[in-house]
């Protein structure tokens, strides 16, 4: 088995539908269920992005979001999800201040779980350069675990910041973390290693 750097070349920030919802939102009853502690496991997130910002690491943030007469929402609502991230709610926009935010960040809107489906992240990446993939964001089980398969099989190295992810539940959040490190050895890691790596390859 190969030894994978923490980092591989070039690295970039996926920030996975981290939106307004999170913060405004505090209803026990919402339309996607999140496991005891999601909301600080989002804002937790914070200190990736402003690594990232400090150390030159691309930072694209992914924004959930369907058309308000849900003409897009196909099959997803077939489970346990209702209604989510229409496009006339305040809800849906990306959690600008929380995440700190700033001009030169990139935000890729999607309609489907994958980060990749249908969008032009890819585009974006290859332009980047990128070739590791670190991850943030929810639902570990749903949006970040099939980002991460699309970015495995695109051939990224891809890391997940497993203290900065939130599931449905803590048993869907851990089964898709062993599933992920399944597929790459190295894959989860804590914030602080993903902080460190982009540290150390920025020379910061």
């Amino acid at each position: 088995m190969t030894q994978r750097k923490t980092i591989e070349g070039r690295a970039a920030l996926i920030v996975i539908d981290i939106q307004a919802s999170t913060f405004i939102d505090m209803s026990s009853d919402r339309a996607i269920a999140n496991m005891p502690g999601y909301r600080d496991r989002m804002l937790a997130a914070r200190a990736l992005v402003d690594a990232a910002h400090a150390t030159s690491v691309p930072v694209i943030f992914i924004q959930e979001i369907h058309r308000a007469d849900g003409i897009d929402f196909g099959r997803e609502l077939d489970g346990d999800e209702d209604v989510h991230c229409l496009d006339n709610d305040p809800r849906t926009e990306i959690a600008f201040d929380e995440m700190g935010y700033q001009p030169g960040d990139y935000i890729v809107p999607k309609r489907r779980y994958s980060a990749f489906f249908g969008t032009d992240l890819e585009i974006l990446l290859r332009g980047l350069k990128v070739e590791t993939l670190l991850l943030c964001g929810g639902l570990t089980d749903v949006c970040v675990h099939y980002t991460f398969v699309d970015g495995h099989q695109w051939d990224y190295h891809c890391r997940v910041a497993e203290d900065c992810v939130g599931g449905s539940s803590v048993e869907a959040h851990e089964a898709s973390l062993r599933a992920m490190e399944y597929l790459q050895t190295g894959a989860v890691q804590l914030r602080d290693t993903l902080i460190a790596a982009m540290r150390a390859t920025s020379g910061a």
